[in-house]
């Protein structure tokens, strides 16, 4: 009679879970790196079952165990060195939370919970969930390889650091006054082996129109969501027009009527200057005669003063 119930007892665990397996449906969470992550069961417990009655663990796709509460007592020694000390349990929700979460914890899980009944334990909710993580790519930052254009080409880099998953693309984007032009480039990148983030970048040589103000900024396109991200932009001023040089024979030609006008300056000058020294006015002789005329003047009138 023993075996007899305990073989029914085996095939009601067996159909039980086979149900709960063909049913079970997936949830989709998600997980930023070095941060929590949340595996739920979402259980109704519409019996109101206390934890003294169930068994509950939580088990990865190499069907390692997280975490397990056994008739309300947690059993570490049940779980795999890898998640040791990484997870808490919400019984409010029915929650498994998974702290410090590293790319590698990317996955499936499922949740189990048996009823420990007087025939044994006794499937009764199973739940699925696939955990993606990913982690923030840092702000992608333009390098100039040189400090001025040569040709009206500019070369330059773009990187960005430490993101997951890897990203689908990274361009540039040249704005004129009345123009954005895209530029793409083959994308490098490379992936720490320990952390698995990936760190991405760029090389373009970019044609710069002199004449007009240009502004570049580099765009990191993200997976899966297709978020963008951009860099600070990158100003480059329009150059100054610049003047054709002055053919030597005109320097010359210039040069020599300089000349020409400083001499012919210099001569007019001296020329009046003579000019004025040359003007007409009273000579010593002629002063000699007025005085002598001035003086027989006077003797004629003292001679008359004399004979009156």
């Amino acid at each position: 009679m023993g075996i007899c119930n305990s073989t029914m007892g085996l095939r009601n665990i067996l159909v039980g879970m086979v149900l709960l397996l063909s049913g079970a449906a997936s949830l989709k969470s998600q997980a930023y790196f070095n941060e929590t992550g949340e595996l739920p069961c979402h259980f109704t417990n519409s019996q109101n079952l206390s934890l003294d009655e169930l068994v509950i663990f939580w088990q990865d796709q190499d069907n390692l165990v997280l975490y397990e509460l056994y008739r309300g007592q947690e059993k570490p020694h049940n779980v795999n060195s890898k998640y040791m000390g990484r997870t808490s349990f919400d019984q409010a929700t029915w929650t498994l939370r998974l702290h410090n979460v590293q790319i590698k914890d990317k996955g499936s899980y499922q949740c189990f919970i048996h009823h420990k009944g007087p025939h044994g334990l006794v499937p009764i909710h199973q739940m699925s969930s696939d955990l993606s993580v990913l982690a923030n790519f840092s702000q992608p930052e333009i390098n100039l390889l040189t400090n001025h254009t040569e040709n009206s080409v500019i070369n330059l880099t773009c990187s960005s650091t430490q993101g997951y998953p890897e990203p689908q693309r990274m361009y540039m984007l040249l704005n004129t006054k009345n123009s954005t032009t895209e530029h793409d480039a083959d994308m490098k990148k490379s992936q720490n082996n320990i952390t698995e983030l990936y760190n991405v970048s760029i090389r373009v040589s970019l044609p710069i129109p002199p004449e007009t103000n240009v502004s570049i900024v580099c765009v990191l396109q993200l997976e899966p969501s297709k978020t963008l991200l951009f860099s600070l932009p990158c100003n480059i001023d329009a150059k100054p027009p610049v003047q054709p040089p002055v053919p030597d024979h005109i320097l010359w030609i210039a040069a020599l009527l300089v000349t020409v006008v400083v001499v012919c300056g210099m001569v007019s000058f001296v020329t009046l200057r003579k000019r004025k020294k040359k003007q007409p006015g009273p000579s010593n002789e002629c002063g000699e005669t007025i005085k002598m005329n001035r003086k027989a003047s006077e003797q004629t009138k003292n001679s008359a003063k004399s004979i009156t």
